[in-house]
């Protein structure tokens, strides 16, 4: 792979992870490490949940007066579950510290880090060359810091990347929000020449 497409993909995939939102990514990638390395802690909680409420609707039908042995022993229960509940929620609390942790680092190394690392390995090494006169006294601009005079050095080339990536992001978040908004009138439209047409059909029934 070319060092112009792999400079690129990095910065791409930097800028994807922020356009999804890091925390999302975390609490997926969390939810799907519960599922497969930690299912019996999840399935426990989910299934002393479970028990809990059915417990509480249970407690809540009896009569602490006329059934006070049958009460007090669902009470026993639920605060039993409830102290349960807290020790798993709190030893799930735990793990996905640890995990956030050890996933951020990852998204860094692989994002942010093999930036830093290819623009410091590739420095001295031209992305591209320009067409001679093209850019005239800028030219030595865009071969900073260290690429050959008349190229675009790693660096350059990483925020040209990342500027065209953000603009292309703010114009897909436009469009769509444009979309939502004619949507959203076109349906506003429509329920108003209902409400007229009901009305004109109301009015010719009151004269008839």
């Amino acid at each position: 792979m070319s060092l112009l497409i792999t400079i690129f993909m990095l910065t791409f995939a930097t800028q994807l992870i922020s356009w999804i939102g890091q925390a999302v990514l975390l609490e997926t990638a969390y939810n799907l490490y519960l599922r497969l390395v930690n299912s019996d802690l999840a399935t426990r909680q989910r299934k002393l949940r479970k028990d809990i409420l059915t417990t509480k609707s249970e407690l809540m039908k009896t009569s602490a007066q006329d059934q006070f042995a049958k009460w007090a022993k669902l009470r026993r229960s639920v605060d039993k579950g409830l102290s349960e509940l807290e020790k798993i929620n709190s030893e799930i609390a735990s793990n996905k510290t640890t995990f956030s942790v050890k996933f951020n680092s990852v998204i860094w190394i692989f994002t942010t880090g093999l930036q830093f690392i290819v623009g410091w390995w590739y420095r001295k090494t031209a992305v591209f060359y320009l067409p001679k006169g093209w850019f005239g006294p800028l030219t030595w601009w865009l071969s900073f810091p260290f690429a050959p005079k008349g190229s675009i050095s790693v660096g350059v080339w990483q925020m040209a990347c990342k500027r065209v990536l953000v603009v292309c992001g703010k114009v897909v978040k436009d469009f769509a929000g444009d979309t939502q908004l004619a949507g959203s009138h076109w349906a506003s439209s429509e329920g108003e020449a209902g409400e007229d047409g009901n009305a004109g059909k109301e009015e010719k029934s009151k004269r008839s």
